[in-house]
């Protein structure tokens, strides 16, 4: 079945009936309407999308690279939030998503071989191939929580000044014993010493510094521990080694809401009462942490707003691209607010 067998079934050229498809608004609405019915009669599905893409020099679809692993996109609620937003504000365009994992499996690699128009560099790890794979196939991209390029349009959240807020929230709460929770693929993992804080992020990297910006300034060595982050039990984990302890923290700053968690799980166990014994911040304030009990004290970054940037930014570095326009490259900085809840109180006496 061809756009011929169409043609001459209407009585109208190929062109035409491929307009139809295609170019929508060349047509009037009655010929239109009469073309796809008579490709519904004969089973006509529509345009081959491989031969429609070679024809265009175009996809339509956008890729999303991502760790190593695609649990995540389907697990983490900051991910998923992120990922809804991108749909949406794509969806107008016609553009596909799809996720690419930054792993390199052998002679299977997504990101040098998978057919997309542009690409998203979210929560990469920065030693991974896939960027590099993907700047040499010269692909607009777009990097979101990277390190900021001068070359490449970067959307980043003020990490560095949401960490400073929580952290200073604590020290105006009289805490003096503070633990860090941090959350990384690379060793070393375990109680480690904050001067072999391996950064695998720089979203880690941001609040981190913003932390030890506080902490340092009043003269606190935090006690830091730091997990894999692959799977839901090792926060709670990690926890156990800050909290089961005699001299354990009276506060514990965590990576993400997700790590938080874990900490109050861990604090559970231990029969620790938060915020009575304990204070825990958590960052990001995904949907979970307005309805953990207690609601979690954490830092705000809007991800519906990341989303959408994101997005536009992508698209509009695409556009640039076909049109053959020099696309120059802009750096978003999104704020970080803390929201104090029922997580935080006074140290105990």
């Amino acid at each position: 079945m061809t756009l011929q067998t169409i043609a001459d079934r209407v009585g109208v050229s190929r062109m035409t009936v491929s307009n139809a498809f295609s170019k929508p608004d060349q047509l009037s609405t009655g010929l239109r309407r009469e073309i796809l019915a008579a490709a519904r009669d004969l089973g006509y599905v529509g345009p081959d999308p491989a031969a429609r893409a070679l024809a265009r020099g175009t996809t339509g679809a956008v890729g999303i690279v991502l760790t190593s692993s695609l649990r995540f996109a389907f697990t983490d609620l900051v991910a998923t939030s992120f990922f809804g937003a991108i749909a949406e504000r794509l969806a107008p365009t016609g553009l596909a998503l799809t996720l690419l994992t930054s792993a390199d499996s052998g002679d299977i690699i997504p990101a040098r071989d998978v057919a997309i128009d542009g690409a998203l560099i979210y929560s990469c790890d920065p030693t991974s191939a896939a960027v590099d794979y993907l700047t040499r196939r010269r692909l607009p991209l777009v990097y979101v929580d990277q390190e900021p390029l001068e070359t490449v349009t970067t959307i980043n959240v003020a990490d560095r000044h949401g960490a400073r807020a929580a952290a200073r929230h604590l020290l105006d709460l009289g805490h003096r014993r503070i633990g860090l929770l941090m959350s990384g693929m690379h060793p070393p993992h375990g109680l480690i010493d904050p001067a072999d804080v391996t950064i695998d992020g720089y979203a880690a990297k941001q609040r981190l510094l913003g932390w030890c910006d506080v902490l340092d300034e009043a003269g606190i060595t935090p006690l830091v521990a730091r997990q894999p982050g692959a799977n839901p039990e090792e926060p709670r984990a990690a926890a156990r080694l800050l909290l089961d302890r005699p001299d354990r923290p009276t506060a514990v700053l965590c990576f993400s809401d997700a790590t938080a968690h874990g900490v109050l799980r861990a604090a559970v166990d231990l029969g620790i009462d938060v915020p009575r014994d304990l204070s825990v911040v958590g960052f990001d304030d995904n949907p979970l942490a307005a309805q953990l009990r207690p609601a979690l004290t954490t830092v705000h970054q809007d991800v519906e707003a990341k989303g959408k940037a994101a997005a536009t930014a992508l698209t509009r570095a695409i556009a640039d691209a076909r049109a053959g326009v020099a696309h120059v490259p802009q750096h978003h900085v999104l704020p970080a607010e803390l929201v104090v809840r029922d997580s935080t109180a006074p140290p105990p006496r």
